[in-house]
């Protein structure tokens, strides 16, 4: 029983040393995160040099390039900088690379992509880097081809459209120009008749043929249904005194009618005859 109860002095006690080594220690790296954290504040750069820190980095096009673009597929009205492209068909266009300087400059890539309409910097779909690595020498140009084709899944959504020339000059100078950046409606295709709506429309007609055979086998049973029905009238035979007939041909009948008389004319002789026969007998018998 002591055990038990100097057990539960020691357990809590010990747990409660243990806790607050935890504390403390804790508070130890609090205090070193902030010091840390302070000592990262004195190091940082604010004012004009972080901006012009963070212009260093980012990549301009040369003033000695002018570039133009050109929509062959689809192609846009004249002067329209936005225009509606087609979900799943290719889309293709030409840009032109003029040299006004005076040294050599060679073309890298260009590449494509999809930006979020309301913020550029955030990529929709990244299209392939086509490499060119041509040079442009100095007061001429040329003409590089790109075509990429929209997913199906954007139709009927504004993206942003970004188009980037990659080139640099003779001493190694790397330089970067959005040759068209604008925002664009992909659409989708109604094309005139596609398998499914063929199915559709050929199931639409059987079961119409189907509607109008069964309206038909009911109109007829229900037409059956209410007609009177007729009463069959009794047919006797032998009875009737002549014999009609005049749905034989006229030669049949005309035979026919010779044949009765003489048959007639055979039955009047030999009742003729029977009574010349009786006459002659009563005479015999008189005698």
């Amino acid at each position: 029983m002591k055990l038990i109860y100097f057990t539960f002095l020691i357990v809590p006690a010990a747990l409660l040393c243990l806790g607050s080594g935890n504390i403390l220690a804790r508070a130890e790296e609090d205090e070193l995160d902030d010091v840390v954290d302070i000592e990262g504040e004195d190091n940082q750069v604010v004012g004009d040099d972080a901006l012009v820190d963070d212009d260093e980095s980012v990549v301009k096009s040369s003033q000695d390039i002018d570039t133009t673009i050109l929509f062959t597929k689809p192609v846009p009205s004249l002067g329209d900088l936005t225009f509606d492209i087609q979900a799943g068909y290719p889309v293709e266009f030409f840009v032109g690379f003029i040299n006004k300087g005076s040294v050599d400059y060679v073309v890298e890539s260009m590449e494509a992509s999809f930006r979020y309409p309301m913020d550029y910097t955030y990529y929709i779909q990244n299209f392939t880097a086509l490499p060119y690595n041509r040079e442009v020498k100095p007061k001429q140009e040329a003409t590089f081809a790109y075509s990429f084709i929209p997913n199906e899944a954007f139709a009927g959504r504004p993206f942003g459209l970004n188009v980037q020339l990659n080139y640099r000059d003779a001493s190694g100078n790397a330089y970067q120009e959005a040759v068209y950046n604008q925002t664009l409606n992909i659409v989708e295709v109604s094309e005139g008749l596609d398998g499914e709506t063929f199915f559709l429309y050929v199931f639409l007609g059987a079961g119409g043929v189907l509607a109008l055979v069964a309206g038909q086998q009911a109109l007829a049973s229900l037409a059956r249904r209410r007609s009177p029905r007729s009463v069959s009238q009794p047919v006797e035979t032998g009875t009737a005194s002549e014999v009609d007939y005049d749905w034989l041909p006229k030669e049949i009948v005309n035979q026919l009618s010779k044949k009765i008389s003489q048959d007639a004319e055979a039955v009047a002789a030999r009742k003729e005859s029977k009574e010349i026969s009786r006459r002659r007998l009563r005479s015999r018998l008189k005698l």
